[in-house]
Protein backbone atom coordinates (compact mmCIF):
# COMPACT_ATOMS: atom_id res chain seq x y z
CA UNK A 1 0.00 0.00 0.00
CA UNK A 2 2.60 2.40 1.27
CA UNK A 3 4.29 1.44 -2.49
CA UNK A 4 2.41 2.50 -4.21
CA UNK A 5 1.05 5.61 -2.74
CA UNK A 6 5.01 6.22 -3.23
CA UNK A 7 4.93 5.35 -6.93
CA UNK A 8 1.58 7.44 -7.46
CA UNK A 9 3.47 10.44 -6.21
CA UNK A 10 6.42 9.47 -8.38
CA UNK A 11 4.21 9.69 -10.79
CA UNK A 12 2.55 13.12 -9.95
CA UNK A 13 4.61 15.73 -11.69
CA UNK A 14 5.94 18.34 -9.73
CA UNK A 15 4.40 21.06 -10.48
CA UNK A 16 6.61 24.20 -9.30
CA UNK A 17 9.62 22.16 -11.54
CA UNK A 18 7.59 22.23 -14.36
CA UNK A 19 6.30 25.68 -14.06
CA UNK A 20 10.08 26.86 -13.95
CA UNK A 21 10.49 24.80 -16.83
CA UNK A 22 7.97 26.08 -19.30
CA UNK A 23 8.88 29.86 -17.71
CA UNK A 24 12.66 29.40 -18.39
CA UNK A 25 10.92 27.71 -21.95
CA UNK A 26 9.16 30.65 -22.46
CA UNK A 27 12.52 33.21 -21.94
CA UNK A 28 14.53 30.77 -24.34
CA UNK A 29 11.95 31.06 -26.80
CA UNK A 30 12.17 34.78 -26.70
CA UNK A 31 15.64 34.76 -26.53
CA UNK A 32 15.51 32.76 -29.81
CA UNK A 33 13.25 35.24 -31.39
CA UNK A 34 15.88 38.10 -30.90
CA UNK A 35 18.63 36.05 -31.92
CA UNK A 36 16.74 35.61 -35.16
CA UNK A 37 16.02 39.12 -35.53
CA UNK A 38 19.92 40.04 -35.11
CA UNK A 39 20.32 37.94 -37.49
CA UNK A 40 18.41 39.09 -40.17
CA UNK A 41 19.59 42.43 -39.36
CA UNK A 42 23.48 41.21 -39.52
CA UNK A 43 22.69 39.40 -43.40
CA UNK A 44 20.77 43.00 -44.26
CA UNK A 45 23.95 44.63 -43.59
CA UNK A 46 26.39 42.03 -45.06
CA UNK A 47 24.23 42.53 -47.86
CA UNK A 48 24.01 46.16 -48.13
CA UNK A 49 27.50 46.24 -47.72
CA UNK A 50 28.23 43.64 -50.42
CA UNK A 51 26.21 45.94 -53.01
CA UNK A 52 28.60 49.03 -51.58
CA UNK A 53 31.58 47.34 -52.94
CA UNK A 54 30.19 46.40 -56.47
CA UNK A 55 28.78 49.89 -56.37
CA UNK A 56 32.51 50.80 -55.73
CA UNK A 57 33.81 49.01 -58.04
CA UNK A 58 32.28 50.62 -60.92
CA UNK A 59 32.65 54.15 -59.86
CA UNK A 60 35.21 56.62 -61.56
CA UNK A 61 35.80 59.85 -60.12
CA UNK A 62 34.51 61.04 -57.08
CA UNK A 63 33.25 58.65 -53.72
CA UNK A 64 31.15 60.07 -51.16
CA UNK A 65 30.67 58.21 -47.82
CA UNK A 66 28.98 59.10 -45.33
CA UNK A 67 30.81 60.04 -41.63
CA UNK A 68 27.94 59.72 -39.13
CA UNK A 69 25.32 62.29 -40.47
CA UNK A 70 27.64 63.84 -42.79
CA UNK A 71 28.79 62.68 -46.76
CA UNK A 72 32.35 63.39 -46.84
CA UNK A 73 34.04 63.21 -50.54
CA UNK A 74 36.92 60.54 -49.64
CA UNK A 75 39.30 58.60 -51.80
CA UNK A 76 37.89 55.66 -53.68
CA UNK A 77 40.52 53.18 -51.86
CA UNK A 78 39.53 54.37 -48.55
CA UNK A 79 36.09 54.19 -49.10
CA UNK A 80 36.57 50.55 -50.25
CA UNK A 81 38.88 49.82 -47.34
CA UNK A 82 35.97 51.08 -44.97
CA UNK A 83 33.30 49.10 -46.91
CA UNK A 84 35.52 46.05 -46.34
CA UNK A 85 36.02 46.60 -42.83
CA UNK A 86 32.12 46.45 -42.05
CA UNK A 87 31.12 43.71 -44.18
CA UNK A 88 34.32 41.86 -42.10
CA UNK A 89 32.91 43.04 -38.95
CA UNK A 90 28.87 42.09 -40.19
CA UNK A 91 30.33 38.47 -41.12
CA UNK A 92 32.04 37.93 -38.09
CA UNK A 93 29.02 39.08 -35.66
CA UNK A 94 26.69 36.88 -37.82
CA UNK A 95 28.98 33.91 -37.20
CA UNK A 96 28.80 34.56 -33.73
CA UNK A 97 25.03 35.08 -33.38
CA UNK A 98 24.83 31.95 -35.46
CA UNK A 99 26.72 29.84 -32.93
CA UNK A 100 24.38 31.80 -30.17
CA UNK A 101 21.17 30.30 -32.22
CA UNK A 102 22.59 26.95 -32.39
CA UNK A 103 23.44 27.04 -28.43
CA UNK A 104 19.97 28.06 -28.17
CA UNK A 105 18.61 25.42 -30.18
CA UNK A 106 20.25 22.74 -28.33
CA UNK A 107 18.96 24.08 -24.68
CA UNK A 108 15.39 24.14 -26.05
CA UNK A 109 15.39 20.69 -27.17
CA UNK A 110 16.71 19.57 -24.21
CA UNK A 111 14.15 21.73 -22.16
CA UNK A 112 11.65 20.44 -24.15
CA UNK A 113 12.51 17.20 -23.45
CA UNK A 114 12.47 17.34 -19.78
CA UNK A 115 8.97 19.36 -19.96
CA UNK A 116 7.77 15.52 -22.20
CA UNK A 117 9.11 13.75 -19.43
CA UNK A 118 7.44 15.54 -16.49
CA UNK A 119 4.42 16.09 -18.78
CA UNK A 120 4.14 11.77 -19.42
CA UNK A 121 4.65 10.75 -15.38
CA UNK A 122 2.05 13.08 -14.74
CA UNK A 123 0.22 10.94 -17.24
CA UNK A 124 0.91 7.50 -16.36
CA UNK A 125 -1.49 5.01 -14.16
CA UNK A 126 -2.46 6.76 -11.03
Amino acid sequence: MISDLMQAQTNQPNADELEKLLKDYQILQEQLRTTVMQLEQLQAQKAEMERAKEELDKASGKVYMNVGSVIVETDKQKALDDVNDRYSLADARIQTVNRQYTELKNKEKQLNEKITQIYKRGQGPA
